[in-house]
């Protein structure tokens, strides 16, 4: 066998208990072969059932026993009828053996490849577990299985365990289970084995470890904590995204007899003079450019090479900070963890010692990281302590990378706590919110957690996988539906969604909800109005323009509304302020708004324009409210009160009067400084008597002085 190259023997209970998922159990030992033909297509995979009717294996011709064990297939390169032999595994009608079949798993390996191979060699068992195991000839059960972990390690086996029990299992025979646990537990405390314990069919798909990823470190060096003091360290992957599988081009022009042909394609590029297209233009002849404004800027290697940064490989310490003073939201890419370098004990002790404090303190480190030389940047990032509980486990670091000023994004969103009253939740709203998400609570106290990551596999790329394989023997086979195991994972669940339908109705009543009106727009509607910036003056109608725009909602970034324009005032407003690409908008569409207003006011003929007038306002005093911008509209409402009295254009404070416009108070944001009784005094009242008028005059403009800040 090949170096990197591994063996795996599956060893798989096919009892009467497990027969309620055995279908699962066959789709997920036909991914693991599927994904080693993509993947390590030279690995050697064999299979073990047991609790079969029938005996088949060397182990009972050559001393006996290690009865109703078959030996379904030996130890043998990958190919495509492993996947068929998967597809209807026999069923059995014994209650099975683990230990027996986990032995004759060991003795295909070692007869197989003997001692060589260490740690590429691997046991997968899948069982329930619930079937007594029977006493051996000698000693006890303990005993037996001291010894075959002990053989186990002596000859670098690894084991993965897959305990699957679902509800039905765990009502059986309690002692029973209890006392194959703790056999199980042996083999992950003296031998190189993990058990794992899956309740449904989504953690059994990703229970099972079906691609063997070599760890390889990032960095290997010291970890400077002063020019005195460095700890040799390793730095791995703890977490990577699994990207989606590249799609190469195929050629099939080889010859169909030559067995070595590669079918790959070769691309080379040519580059010609734009003066003599037929003259190509040579490496030595060519040179990279940056845009900078309508120019480029040419820039040779050397004066690349010169500008580039080129630091030094190293990890080194800036400080110490409070954990609390970084947010999970800062982490970016992938987590890495920091271990002491193997072996070295006074590494792990120092490394230990340092975790250790840090998780006391409740601190964490600021590191600077150049992983290996001649790296083109410089990352800097947090170590988080991990102390461990477990003696055979040593005390390491998560590293996660942290944002410079660039990276970060700061968009300005108003809080829901600055909110009215009358746009916050009541109590009964409240409750029916709380009841709806405690009955989607994927973690819920006392029991597994319904999508854990460890074992929460990918749906796309398991899709992918298993059709890959169907197109393999079926070049024109359609796309199958979706897999109900990764529905579950796509998707609700149907059964929890029926039978909280109570719930989900309440949270449906207490809240109004109603439709975007954007998507009412018919598509002759869009075709006939003009854009939204639009004023109307020496601009041609866009009929392409509005045509892309049909099927899309709101507006594209092509159509994106710039200014207020004369036809919707109101809905331009709305428009400019829900945009986020840029912060100046909410100032300039209500500095916009503003001015229509004050247009449409002024420009009155007998009050023809006070009702457009009287709605740009509403809808600049809401925008106000959401962006917690009461200033600017109550400073504005008292420049255009004033306005009206200057200009004997009173009739427009009278119908504002009518239709109880006023300031807006603290009550309904925070930022406002006007209190709701002197709000309600600033509502215009009717055309006093001529006896009166220097009585309400002066009170006036004592009410202005209030709001203008005058004496």
């Amino acid at each position: 066998m090949a170096r990197n190259k591994e063996a795996v023997v599956l060893v798989i209970d096919v009892g009467p208990s497990m027969h309620s998922v055995l279908p699962e159990i066959e789709k997920v030992c036909s991914l693991l072969i599927q994904k080693k033909l993509i993947f390590s297509r030279y690995d050697e995979v064999g299979f073990v059932l047991f609790g079969t009717a029938d005996t088949k294996n060397e182990l009972t011709e050559e001393v006996g026993g290690y009865e109703h064990v078959t030996v379904l297939r030996n130890i043998k390169v990958v190919d495509e009828d492993l996947v068929d032999a998967l597809q209807n595994l026999p069923r059995g009608n014994i209650p099975g053996d683990f230990l027996d079949a986990i032995v004759v798993g060991m003795d295909m390996l070692i007869k197989k490849f003997g001692q060589t191979n260490k740690g590429k060699k691997r046991l997968c068992l899948i069982t329930n577990a619930i079937s007594p195991i029977k006493d051996p000839f000698e000693g006890t059960k303990g005993d037996q299985v001291n010894t075959i972990a002990t053989q186990m390690a002596a000859q670098g086996m690894k084991m993965d365990c897959v305990i699957v029990r679902m509800k039905q299992d765990l009502e059986t025979n309690m002692r029973v289970m209890k006392e194959n646990d703790v056999l199980l537990s042996v083999f992950s405390n003296k031998s190189s084995s993990k058990v794992v314990y899956v309740e449904n069919p989504t953690s059994l798909l990703g229970a099972l470890r079906t691609r063997n990823i070599s760890p390889v470190t990032i960095y290997r060096g010291d970890f400077e904590i002063s020019s005195q003091l460095k700890i040799k360290v390793w730095v791995y992957k703890k977490t990577s995204e699994e990207k989606f599988p590249t799609l190469k081009k195929y050629s099939e022009k080889a010859p169909p007899t030559d067995k070595f042909a590669t079918h790959e394609i070769k691309v080379d590029y040519e580059y010609k003079s734009i003066e003599d297209p037929n003259k190509v233009v040579p490496p030595e002849q060519r040179i990279k450019g940056f845009r900078y404004g309508p120019q480029v800027v040419p820039i040779s290697s050397a004066e690349w090479e010169a500008v580039k940064f080129n630091p030094e490989k190293s990890v080194k310490l800036l400080g110490f900070t409070d954990a609390s003073n970084i947010m999970r939201h800062y982490y970016l890419k992938d987590v890495n963890i920091f271990i002491a370098e193997p072996g070295n004990k006074m590494a792990i002790l120092a490394l230990s010692a340092l975790a250790r404090a840090m998780k006391e303190m409740n601190k964490v480190a600021i590191v600077r990281c150049v992983w290996r030389q001649g790296q083109g940047n410089v990352v800097v990032g947090v170590l988080t302590p991990s102390v461990s509980d477990e003696d055979n486990t040593p005390d390491s670091f998560y590293f996660n990378i942290l944002p410079f000023a660039e990276d970060v994004r700061e968009f300005q969103f108003p809080s829901f706590s600055n909110l009215p009253s009358s746009m916050q939740p009541n109590e009964k709203q409240q409750e029916a919110a709380d009841k709806l998400v405690q009955m989607l609570d994927l973690a819920p106290t006392g029991k597994q957690e319904i999508l854990p990551p460890d074992f929460t596999t990918n749906p796309v790329l398991e899709r992918y996988y298993r059709y890959l394989d169907l197109k393999s023997k079926h070049p024109d086979a359609a796309v199958p539906p979706l897999d109900e195991t990764l529905r579950k994972i796509t998707e609700p669940d149907v059964e929890l969604l029926s039978r909280n339908k109570s719930i989900i109705e309440e949270f449906r009543r207490s809240f109004e909800l109603k439709e975007n009106p954007k998507l009412k727009k018919s598509t002759r509607r869009i075709m006939k109005e003009r854009p939204s910036g639009s004023d109307g003056e020496g601009e041609e109608f866009d009929k392409d323009a509005d045509a892309k725009a049909i099927d899309s909602i709101g507006y594209s970034s092509k159509d994106k509304v710039e200014k207020i324009g004369d036809i919707n005032p109101v809905k331009d407003f709305e428009e400019m302020m829900s945009r986020r690409d840029n912060p100046r908008w909410i100032s300039k569409a209500i500095q916009d708004m503003k001015n229509k207003t004050f247009d449409l006011v002024e420009n009155s003929c007998e009050g023809d324009t006070y009702d457009k007038a009287l709605e740009c306002l509403v809808a600049l005093r809401r925008g106000c409210i959401l962006e917690q911008e009461p200033k600017q509209f109550n400073d504005f409402l008292c420049h255009l009160y004033k306005f009206c009295q200057e200009k004997d254009l009173r009739s427009f404070c009278q119908y504002l009067a009518s239709h109880g416009m006023n300031l807006i108070t603290k009550t309904e944001a925070p930022d406002s400084e006007i209190p709701e009784h002197e709000a309600r005094s600033f509502m215009v009242k009717p055309e006093p008597d001529s006896q009166n008028v220097e009585s309400e005059a002066k009170a006036e403009d004592d009410i202005m002085s209030i709001f203008l800040g005058g004496k």
